[in-house]
């Protein structure tokens, strides 16, 4: 966020242009007025293109004006908590609140009834105000089959416009997309052609230059139809999901955008882009699906990916975007997306099957990662059959969060990883299928006569406790030492500590009533009250890390017998906030 620093380092090693990625700096009018101002080549959109569509309720009216179909709702000026939940009611619930300045999800709420307009309208202030250095927001008609189409489309300085196409990223959750896609299922020649065009006339209306993507919102109650579809906004930037529309169309769009920058036409016309094949995007988050998406810190001592081989054996490719290695640190500073896993394939079903095969043959350790959770998503039948929208995940995110419990091959390979390895370090990566040995040399069982080859293991199973058999070793005094084997099963992970006896199962657990600061972050409000009673699933206080809120809530029907965090504090990980006492 630092605009002068970036600037300041451009000049120092002699550059001559900034890209300025996917941040929130790609979107800064004033930033890319500073970079012109410097002497550099800003690689991106003119200023005054991205102030015409960097306020969503500007850009809608705007958009409007130029004949670009868009969402009905509110887009007026007047902020007043009664006037916008008068003009809720107008609309009709449910609603959705958008932050003016927002994208990304951030400052995005959407509201069933009247009576909790007020709170999702304070939390999507404060979100916005934090992400965006603007709390204020817009109102719009909750489409109720949702379907996100968006188009990618690039200009040059000669006054060109083209599209490549669309994507569809409606598989989303807390309107953060997770899948992306392109092209998008069940879309025809017709819907395609009134889509793109609106596209392209919403670029020309702002003069635009670069590379940018217009978003959609469709009702897809009936399919994808051109008369239902409606303008949402532009973001003036390369989007995250950008290759997918480079793996269908063979175009590498950021030499696209070193071209146009450098004064260049567009390299190709519209009637010389083609659609080939299909493209699938997943988004790998470090965060865990089964403690409410909570993202997860720490150093990724293991970041790897299995053998690349499909479920016929064979191998496959998949394209993988990331910043990140083994040994680096996921802070909580910052997005927590690790890396973008890419499938292309002649059909849908084919990228289908090739990413969910990288999704579940991705291993990361200790940090938590949505790896798993992914490889249920590209395995849900509607998902499958192209029945998408926007709430498909959220309709099924129980089965699609929780990972299954783990199985007798998962104790058995946690067992035999504790049975051949010196415990006194972690045992950082053991596969389900990492089994049998070559030679009788390779088996540690100390060729005992007349003993049994095998020994109980007794383990902890993230705190349970629990025994598999392993191939007898001797252990000698590593017995007693905190080895952790993490074993991984299809995108999940499970890990095991030897069970010494030292502590039971459940110990320091929510069960016990402790709420604990779950990651670094600062406490925006709190709702609880010490001494009063709560019911399960009461919000207790609000937590934001990320830049996200999280909602921390009672495990239990119980009372607040101690309250330790008050709004405004900063607390680290594993902080006492709360402590419930079951009545």
């Amino acid at each position: 966020m630092r605009g002068d620093k970036i600037i300041a380092a451009a000049k120092k090693h002699g550059a001559e242009a900034i890209h300025p990625g996917y941040g929130f700096l790609s979107e800064n009018a004033e930033f890319a007025e500073a970079v012109t101002k410097a002497g550099l080549i800003w690689i991106g959109p003119r200023p005054d293109s991205i102030r015409a569509m960097g306020l969503k309720d500007a850009a809608k009216k705007l958009m409007a004006e130029a004949g670009v179909p868009t969402t009905p709702g509110y887009l007026g000026d007047d902020q007043s908590e009664v006037r916008l939940q008068a003009e809720a009611e107008k609309i009709g619930y449910p609603v959705l609140i958008k932050a003016v300045a927002g994208g990304g999800g951030k400052g995005m709420r959407k509201v069933e009834k009247a009576a909790d307009f007020s709170a999702a309208l304070a939390s999507a202030k404060r979100e916005a105000a934090a992400s965006f250095g603007d709390d204020r927001v817009l109102l719009e008609m909750y489409v109720q089959r949702p379907r996100h189409i968006e188009v990618q489309v690039f200009g040059d300085t000669y006054g060109n416009v083209v599209h490549l196409f669309e994507r569809d990223c409606s598989l989303q959750r807390r309107h953060q997309k997770v899948i992306e896609e392109a092209p998008a299922p069940g879309m025809d020649e017709a819907t395609r052609k009134a889509v793109t065009e609106a596209a392209v006339l919403a670029a020309k209306a702002v003069n635009y230059v670069g590379a940018g993507t217009i978003e959609f919102i469709a009702d897809a109650s009936d399919g994808l139809r051109g008369d239902r579809i409606w303008f949402m906004e532009m973001n003036t930037r390369l989007q995250v999901e950008h290759p997918v529309t480079e793996e269908i169309t063979g175009q590498d769009l950021v030499e696209w955008q070193l071209r146009v920058a450098s004064g260049e036409p567009l390299p190709l016309k519209q009637e010389e882009l083609r659609i080939s094949g299909w493209a699938m995007e997943a988004r790998l988050y470090a965060e865990n699906p089964e403690t409410g998406f909570l993202p997860s810190t720490g150093k990724l001592d293991w970041f790897y990916e299995a053998d690349r081989l499909d479920h016929d054996g064979d191998t496959y490719s998949v394209r993988v975007d990331t910043g990140f290695d083994r040994g680096d640190e996921v802070t909580p500073y910052y997005d927590p997306m690790l890396a973008k896993l890419i499938a292309r394939a002649a059909t849908r079903d084919g990228a289908i099957a090739k990413l969910r095969t990288a999704c579940a043959n991705k291993e990361v350790a200790p940090v938590k990662t949505n790896a798993g959770f992914l490889a249920r998503c590209l395995a849900n039948q509607d998902f499958l059959a192209g029945n998408v929208d926007t709430d498909l995940i959220g309709a099924n995110l129980d089965a699609l969060a929780r990972r299954p419990k783990p199985s007798p091959e998962v104790f058995s390979a946690a067992a035999k990883a504790f049975t051949r390895a010196s415990l006194s370090r972690p045992i950082l990566r053991v596969a389900p299928s990492a089994d049998a040995v070559a030679t009788p040399w390779s088996k540690l069982d100390g060729f005992r006569l007349n003993a049994q080859k095998h020994a109980v293991v007794h383990m902890l199973c993230e705190g349970v406790r629990c025994e598999a058999t392993g191939e007898r070793q001797t252990l000698g005094s590593h017995t007693t030492r905190e080895g952790v084997a993490f074993v991984f099963k299809e995108g999940d992970v499970y890990e095991f500590t030897l069970d010494t006896g030292e502590r039971a199962a459940g110990e320091g657990s929510a069960g016990d009533g402790a709420i604990l600061s779950p990651m670094p972050g600062k406490i925006v409000s709190v709702s609880a009250k010490q001494g009063t009673s709560v019911k399960k699933g009461d919000a207790l206080l609000v937590l934001e890390a990320m830049k996200m809120e999280h909602t921390l809530t009672a495990p239990f029907d119980g009372k607040v017998v101690e309250l330790k965090a008050k709004a405004g504090d900063q607390v680290s990980e594993g902080v006492l906030l709360a402590k419930l006492e079951k009545h």
